[in-house]
Parts: structure tokens; sequence; C-alpha cells
């Protein structure tokens, strides 16, 4: 990538001109060992880390290494994308769980969609074209289908984002035992916790199958998910609000961050204990956000 164009993309996210550093230092060797995995069929890659880490950063940045430097046709998706709708949640909140108004967790992702969206873009040939589920975290709810994202012509490789991608479920037996104080005044009977410990049985293990590669941005602990993720939220409250000043968004005030992100917090320290030894590729952060290594899967 030239400089005028990094510098560019450096900015548009926001991030300190600085970056470039990490871009050069990190980012490029994992583009280079992922460009090494290509073949005639689609490469899709996993990319796992905690809330605010900065999955989503770095799938953008790994699409245009990707297409700038090794001519590979990319398509960045989350897995926040494939969030089941508003309405959907609260139906689960009032039959199952009130805690699974709030999205995140598994089992409040429409599996088969985003299943179903991979399988139809491995499949575009160079003159077909397709359209893309996209969510709108500012109204807690999926696009209407109009504002999906447009995919025209063959897909060399999918970026695939997302908190819990290759997470695994546990045991019953740890369960049991609150980890925080939402899972101990909101769920004493275990009945959120076990709901979505069963789907990750259940739904998930066929769409993490999917994955051909695994990158994991591993945090230096689960203590760092509180800060990261609220600034992460400030992020978004500033674009919203840039883009639409007379509208109020849906988003989350701090208090509320630290709350939305104990929803998360078993599985996070689950998948902090487990997937870095089951990763391809592995990101060391420190509580600053910076990486500190590059450990390729040669040396795991």
């Amino acid at each position: 990538m030239n400089h005028a164009n990094l510098n560019k993309l450096i900015a548009a996210n926001g991030l300190p001109p600085e970056f470039r550093r990490t871009v050069n230092e990190w980012y490029l060797p994992l583009t280079k060992a992922i460009a090494a995995e290509r073949s005639e069929h689609t490469l899709i890659l996993g990319i796992q880390g905690s809330q605010g880490s900065g999955k989503s950063t770095l799938a953008q940045f790994i699409k245009i290494l990707l297409e700038e430097n090794s001519s590979l046709r990319c398509i960045a998706l989350s897995l926040d994308d494939f969030y089941l709708r508003h309405s959907e949640r609260q139906t689960l909140a009032e039959t199952i769980h009130p805690l699974l108004q709030t999205r995140g967790v598994p089992g409040t992702h429409d599996v088969e969609l985003a299943i179903n969206t991979i399988d139809a873009l491995c499949k575009l040939s160079a003159n077909e074209s397709m359209l893309v589920p996209r969510f709108n975290k500012a109204i807690d709810d999926r696009f209407p289908p109009e504002q999906w994202d447009k995919v025209a012509g063959k897909v060399d490789v999918i970026l695939f984002e997302g908190w819990c991608v290759g997470c695994s479920a546990q045991d019953e037996k740890t369960l049991n035992s609150p980890i925080n104080r939402l899972e101990q005044d909101e769920d004493p009977e275990c009945v959120w916790r076990r709901y979505v410990n069963h789907a990750l049985t259940a739904s998930y293990p066929a769409l993490f199958k999917k994955m051909h590669r695994l990158v994991v941005l591993q945090a230096p602990s689960f203590d760092c998910v509180y800060a990261w993720r609220w600034l992460q939220e400030q992020k978004l409250i500033a674009n919203w609000q840039a883009k639409n000043p007379e509208q109020t968004a849906k988003l989350l005030d701090e208090t509320s961050v630290r709350r939305f992100v104990s929803h998360f917090e078993r599985l996070t320290r689950h998948c902090l204990n487990t997937l870095p030894a089951q990763a391809d590729w592995v990101l060391t952060l420190n509580a600053e956000h910076d990486i500190t290594r590059f450990i390729t899967k040669a040396r795991l």
C-alpha cells in the first residue's frame, strides 16, 4: 500500500499517524501469511478478539492490503451483521429469558443466515452479484435488505470477524456458579447461561467450521475489555452524531457499557483461555492496545 493510501485509511479510522508502524510491523507480515494460503477456492478467515480489541480495524486493513498487494478480491463480514432482528430478540426475551433481548451472546444471531451468506459468497462467479446483510447498532436492528451491501464478482477471501468466532461450549458444571453480578442477580436459575451454552453446542459449530484459518487478537486480561469497549462506543456515538445530528441513537453511556460487557464476561474469559492455542496466528495486545507479539501457526 502506498503512503498516501495508508495515511488516508489511518485517518478515516480516527487512528494516530504512528499507527503506520503497527501496519508495517504487524499487519503486513500477517497479510503475507494469509496471501500464502490462497488457492482456487475462497479462503475464509476467522478473526476473533474481545470487544473493542480492534477486530474490525484489523479486518479492514487486511482487506485493503490483500487487494492492493496480492490482487485478491476480499470482503469483510462481521458476526455482528447477523444479529437477530430487534423483534426476534424481544420474542426470545419474553419466552425464554429477559437477558436475550441484549444482542451479542450466542443464541442472538441468525446463524443460518450467516452460513447461507458465506456459502453464496463462495459460489459467486465473475458475472454474478448478491446482497450482504448489515446491522445498524445505532438503532439496534438490522438494516432493511434494500440497504444491504452489494457484492459483485468472484470473492477470493472472506474475512469473518466476531468476538466469539471459534468459541466452544463450556462444561455444563462451570455454569452453575455466577461469574459476575449480572449472572448472580438476573440469571439466578442459570436459564440464560444454559441457553447460550446450548447454542454454542447446537448451531454455531457449523458456522465456525467454515473458517479455514483463525486469527486471534489476544487481550492481556478481561480487565481491559471495559475500557476498550467504552472507547469503541464513543467512536460510534461521534460517527452517528456527525451523520445524523437531529436523530437520537440507541447507543450506550459508560454505565450501560459496563453492564453490556458483563453479558460477555464468561465467554470472553473462556476465549482468552482456549482460542490462542487453536489459532493459526495470534496478535498479542498489551493494556494500551498495542500489539507486542505475532505468533504464527508454525510456532503454536
